[in-house]
């Protein structure tokens, strides 16, 4: 069994970043974020924070724009068209959740989608739709980084793959990558019929259903690839995954440790967008 460890990936593509960025700067090119939170949510602090030490290492300039938690809508949208035509500013990130009293899908919206490096604006989105040139959400295209990275003898191609969950953030433009790998993509969800029969197919399986140790070993073959994108709790508070990691890694020919296994890319993945960006801009 290969436990694919996400924090040697995600630290992989960093220092991968770090050389091309070195040789952008050489040609006077300096890639820049725009990091912005409004409130005080203990988790976003951590994620931005986070996000902050990723630019600093790879050599990004990163601006950072921490507002109080009664800032208006307007107000954040200002911001937002501001740094939009801002040409020193290659990508916008607005750390989520919001507060409540604001709408967040017309804050992603209000992001130029050439400056969205989270890749969750509506044209980024039709854009990895039809196979067009635009920027995927972080998580899933951290995702293929981990398979292809993690288990270089394994091809994609031809796989049947079942993605248990269907967000917007996660399911949907999983399907999408995993399309574009040439895989047979079946996304199941809360209401597919059959759920363990459904799995117990999948030569790769894609957990994003956010409830603790839902897949168990019934569900997966002997063999399969199994991701584990769930970040869940335990009673006593401890981080766990979406699949019941001791049960699986004993028949997965690879699986995804939580936490240590997705989560890191996810960062990794927003670096490399951000590199993208610049890279776009300066074309």
């Amino acid at each position: 069994m290969t436990l694919i460890d996400g924090k040697a990936i995600s630290a992989q593509i960093k220092d991968e970043l770090k050389v091309k960025t070195g040789e952008l700067k050489d040609k006077g090119i300096e890639v820049t974020l725009a990091v912005i939170l409004v409130g005080e949510d203990p988790a976003s602090q951590v994620y931005v924070r986070n996000k902050k030490r990723a630019c600093e290492y790879i050599g990004y300039r990163s601006l950072s724009y921490e507002l109080p938690a009664d800032t208006t809508q307007e107000k954040l949208l200002e911001l937002v068209e501001e740094l939009n035509g801002r040409d020193d500013v290659d990508g916008i990130l607005v750390q989520m959740p919001l507060p409540k009293h604001i709408d967040e899908k017309a804050v992603i919206e209000a992001i130029s989608p050439d400056k969205d490096v989270d890749g969750f604006h509506p044209v980024n989105v039709g854009r990895l739709c039809i196979g067009e040139e635009g920027f995927v959400s972080c998580t899933p295209a951290g995702v293929i980084q981990l398979i292809k990275r993690g288990c270089p003898d394994f091809d994609i191609t031809g796989k049947e793959c079942v993605i248990v969950g269907r967000s917007n953030i996660v399911g949907k433009p999983m399907a999408l990558l995993m399309l574009r790998e040439n895989a047979t993509v079946t996304v199941a969800h809360s209401r597919t019929a059959d759920l363990k029969a459904v799995c117990k197919r999948a030569d790769i399986i894609i957990a994003a259903v956010g409830k603790a140790g839902m897949i168990t070993k019934d569900y997966v073959k002997e063999g399969a690839v199994v991701i584990d994108v769930g970040i869940n709790r335990t009673e006593d508070g401890k981080l766990c995954g979406d699949v019941k990691f001791d049960e699986v890694s004993e028949i997965a020919a690879a699986i995804t440790p939580v936490p240590g296994g997705v989560g890191p890319m996810t960062i990794a993945m927003l670096m490399n967008n951000c590199y993208e960006a610049a890279i776009r801009h300066n074309r």
